[in-house]
């Protein structure tokens, strides 16, 4: 075993407490020190993570050591994990990596239990799993650190010829010497005492004899030595520099499969802050969020008005001492002065025994308090040029005071707040409208960013040639969609949704060049590529990123349909100005046309809702509707199936019906779609007339 590279153990404490505050935690030293003195210098450092007790926090870490070849550090043979394993109400992770197990263990857990008994019979009340799940071992631990290290001392003896059968090692060549062999190389005996006497009686009795029998890998080995790597993965050529060749070449996406929630939770991570700035008020805000709370300049409205076309008057008011004994107002009264809605004047002081017309709108005379409505009315007799009344008859002594006036400030107070932080300038015309109407000039918003559309690729051709396309050409429909869907979420610049044409697949920094030139000529924030996000030796986005802009790529791999190798990432870049390095981003997404449209909608989308203020939002709005037609689903990956929702004119019910066939180079299927199914990830079908979750991309149709 001496000459056996060493084994690589992954440990996840799963605990609130610590997730919350990463120095509370006291396993990971224990279990650390328990690898160390007891692992038989079989064990490389331990890697470490934490999480909350949350069933689908844990499922992702575990995944992303056991799914891929190779982690930042090497291979896992072994994942640990350390609480959520008894019966308290957030005990969850029995319930996290049983559904991960692809082949059970219980010889593991009798034998942590069996040792357990013999400290306390409370041993009962722990629930652990154990298993392999692709080439690595799960084992589940209890949260309490002396328990965690009594369970992991129990077995870890075993654990190393349990991680090699897992990785593929031969079974026949390794049990040649037999039971006594395996048993002396790994420090146990039948015969002993507790847990681990109990472990090596159980594997002796049933584990090797099924190794023997049902999983033999040796492919023709025979008795010849196992090849052995003497390298640790890490230290091995595989590459994603173009320049190496294909020898150096990865076979496998190093990239964590990330799941979409988890791929946009990265997305906000890394986006930059909204940034305030003040805009002048005029239509061009549409789209813009308000940076802060708004209040009113100014009351609307600044005087009192009338709400109607009629006559101004003096109405008896007990409360007032000069008004209370007056007559009620009915009778005939002389016109004295017409109040237009004008800015020019204001109408003279209305004396007792007067009356003065008014049109809607209009300010009120001094002194009058209420306005009695022309329909109440009738001319008692006109001037003598007979062009306008010169005493209307009022035929109702039912005015009250204040009648017919809109009062200062009734409708907006001065330094009311009229639009709070967060609220979208619609194109409705409503945000502008009470801006305007309190006084407000300069408007507080977060700055809209800049993006730039480049397609890339030999074969992508402009819309623009002329004649028919040969060889592997192929028109670019992707730039114009993806700059078509920009403009149209009115989040970015009047002018900043830029086109960058097309980057040619070539290794001699063509890509490279026109970014640079893309973030410092244009002023640019984001920049969405298509293409060259996959294996292919041409895919050189992700190389170019790492290697020669110095970025970093957030992630890789979606696990999604369409748009399984979209990427994200961030480079820095300085500012000329400024002369500081700012944080610049940029989303490959996939070149086939449906693919670039769905997740355009699904990344770039939160992305920049996230930079323009929207704290609220992430991504489309997602609605419950009834599906038409029978629609397979796929248990590997969630598919984002397009559809047309509309109402369904009987009971308004919002229904779902397929574009067809969803290839995602099948740029047709989006053609009418105004919505992306959110297709369960299972076997079988979604039924005619099934629920399903839909995320709008346009307005629904039939309204």
């Amino acid at each position: 075993m001496s000459s056996q590279p060493l084994l690589r153990p992954a440990i996840l404490i799963v605990s609130d407490t610590a997730a919350a505050d990463p120095s509370t935690d006291r396993a990971f030293p224990i279990l650390k020190e328990t690898f160390t003195q007891d692992g038989a210098g079989k064990w490389a450092e331990p890697i470490v993570e934490i999480v909350k007790d949350d069933i689908l926090d844990i499922q992702r870490v575990v995944r992303s050591w056991t799914d891929n070849e190779s982690s930042g550090s090497g291979a896992v043979n072994l994942v640990i994990t350390t609480g959520g394993t008894g019966f308290a109400r957030r005990d969850f992770t029995p319930e996290a990596i049983s559904p991960l197990i692809h082949r059970h263990a219980p010889g593991i857990v009798h034998g942590m239990l069996a040792a357990s008994f013999q400290v306390t019979p409370f041993a009962m009340m722990s629930r652990p799993v154990a298993g392999v799940r692709n080439k690595t071992i799960i084992v589940t631990l209890p949260g309490s650190p002396k328990g965690a290290k009594e369970n992991l001392q129990a077995i870890l003896k075993l654990l190393p010829h349990a991680c090699l059968q897992a990785a593929g090692e031969d079974s026949r060549t390794a049990h040649a010497g037999g039971v006594k062999k395996l048993e002396k190389d790994a420090g146990v005996s039948a015969g002993a005492k507790g847990a681990e006497g109990m472990a090596a009686t159980h594997d002796h009795s049933h584990s090797h004899s099924h190794h023997h029998h049902d999983h033999d890998h040796s492919h023709g080995h025979g008795g010849h030595s196992i090849p052995k790597a003497h390298t640790d993965p890490s230290q091995r050529p595989q590459s994603n520099d173009p320049r190496l060749g294909a020898t150096a070449r990865a076979r496998s996406s190093p990239y964590p499969m990330l799941s979409v929630s988890d791929a946009v939770a990265k997305i906000i991570e890394n986006s930059p802050q909204p940034v305030k700035e003040l805009r002048d008020l005029t239509p061009d805000l549409v789209g813009y969020v308000i940076a802060e709370d708004i209040r009113a300049a100014e009351a609307v409205p600044a005087y009192p008005a009338s709400i109607v076309d009629g006559y101004a008057v003096i109405v008896p008011d007990a409360k007032s001492p000069t008004h209370k004994d007056l007559p009620p107002i009915k009778g005939v009264f002389p016109v004295a002065s017409v109040s237009h809605a004008q800015a020019s004047s204001m109408p003279p002081p209305l004396e007792h025994g007067q009356i003065a017309r008014i049109t809607t709108g209009a300010p009120l005379p001094e002194n009058a308090n209420a306005v009695v409505m022309v329909e109440d009315t009738a001319i008692a007799s006109l001037t003598d040029d007979k062009s306008e009344e010169a005493t209307v008859e009022i035929l109702t002594d039912e005015i009250t005071v204040g009648e017919n006036i809109r009062d200062p400030g009734s409708d907006i107070k001065l330094g009311e707040v009229i639009l709070t932080k967060g609220t979208q300038i619609s194109a409705l015309g409503g945000e502008i409208g009470v801006l305007a109407a309190a006084g407000i000039q300069k408007v507080p918003v977060f700055r809209k960013p800049r993006v730039g559309v480049m397609s890339t690729g030999d074969e992508v051709t402009d819309i623009s040639f002329q004649g028919p396309l040969t060889g592997g050409m192929i028109r670019d429909s992707n730039r114009p969609s993806l700059l078509s869907l920009l403009r149209g979420w009115n989040l970015c610049e009047r002018d900043g949704v830029v086109d960058l044409n097309v980057a040619r697949d070539t290794p001699n920094h063509e890509l490279e060049e026109k970014i640079r030139e893309a973030f410092r000529t244009k002023g640019l924030d984001i920049i969405i590529t298509t293409g060259g996000v996959s294996m292919g030796e041409l895919d050189l986005l992700k190389p170019t990123i790492e290697r020669s802009l110095g970025g970093e790529v957030h992630f890789g791999r979606v696990s999604m349909k369409p748009g399984k190798p979209t990427t994200f990432a961030s480079v820095p870049f300085k500012e000329t100005e400024s002369g500081e390095r700012e944080r610049k981003l940029i989303f490959g997404l996939p070149g086939n046309p449906a693919s670039a449209l769905v997740t355009a909608n699904l990344f770039v989308l939160p992305c920049v809702q996230s930079m323009v203020g929207l704290d609220g939002k992430k991504g489309l709005e997602r609605v419950k509707v009834m599906v038409q037609g029978r629609i397979k689903c796929d248990k590997e990956r969630v598919e984002y199936h397009r559809v047309v929702v509309s109402v369904d004119a009987k009971d308004g019910r919002l229904v779902a019906t397929s574009t067809g066939m969803q290839r995602s180079s099948r740029v047709g299927s989006l053609a009418a779609a105004n919505a992306l199914l959110v297709l369960p990830q299972r076997d079988g079908w979604l039924e005619d007339g099934g629920q399903c979750e839909a995320l709008m991309m346009g307005m629904v149709h039939g309204f």
